[in-house]
């Protein structure tokens, strides 16, 4: 029986310097537009991902666009599943088209409310100080969500924008879209995008190809749970927000 593990990448397979510990034994991951290094993996990592690909077949499932991927030097193969779930690539690298022509549809219908709240950020950025601003997130002529980031990383910043801002927005009448912040990193995402419905899809094509599948889904962030919960194992990484919510809670 065919094994297939749905993975996370960022602070999952890989993370940027400062997370690294111990930073011993460090070996670039990802990288910059400009070539520098963005990401490491331990050597933790490395054994890990080592034992994983030993029988089993990895499926990036990343909120990081088409480059973005393309800039993570680690050897997949398969399938990939990226912008949260927007786009499916094949295992050729070419977008699954049924795929991304669904979710343009309902992307495209979520922009006015992603645009309005766009406004709304930039009016508390210019009003308060605050140095960072709405980036729209967009990939094969498709935009797919908004994401704040503070330009020092000191991600307490980002609480302000989420309970003043975001959150009182979508309670006034917004229902069709959600919230997903963790570290330096506050998206709010049309509910229409959601990586459990591509692992549920994806998962479909391979019980097509393959018949009988275990899937193993693994992630660090509290986004990535339910598409870890539609895979019939879940994998947290230690010291992260999902592990701080689940097992380290306990």
């Amino acid at each position: 029986m065919k094994k297939f593990l749905f993975a996370d990448l960022d602070d999952t397979l890989f993370q940027t310097f400062e997370k690294c510990a111990p930073r011993a034994h460090l070996e670039p991951a990802a990288y910059y537009k400009d070539g520098s290094i963005c990401s490491y993996t331990t050597r933790a990592q490395r054994a890990f991902l080592g034992f994983v690909q030993d029988g089993m077949t990895v499926i990036p499932t990343t909120a990081r666009d088409h480059d973005g991927l393309r800039r993570v030097h680690l050897p997949f193969d398969s399938y990939a599943i990226i912008n949260y779930g927007g786009v499916v690539l094949e295992p050729g690298g070419v977008p699954d088209q049924p795929w991304l022509g669904e979710m343009r549809a309902a992307m495209h219908a979520a922009l006015p409310g992603l645009e309005e709240l766009a406004r709304h950020i930039e009016a508390y950025a210019a009003a308060t100080g605050f140095g960072g601003r709405a980036r729209m997130i967009e990939d094969f002529d498709t935009p797919f969500f908004l994401v704040v980031k503070d330009p020092d990383k000191q991600h307490a910043r980002l609480a302000p924008i989420e309970d003043e801002v975001v959150r009182p927005w979508i309670a006034a009448g917004n229902p069709g879209y959600v919230v997903h912040r963790n570290g330096n990193n506050l998206a709010i995402l049309p509910k229409a995008l959601d990586k459990a419905n591509a692992v549920a899809h994806v998962t479909h094509r391979l019980r097509a190809e393959h018949g009988d599948i275990v899937t193993f889904g693994m992630g660090d962030s509290r986004s990535d749970a339910r598409f870890m919960a539609a895979c019939d194992y879940a994998i947290v990484p230690r010291a992260t927000q999902l592990a701080r919510l689940t097992v380290e809670a306990l």
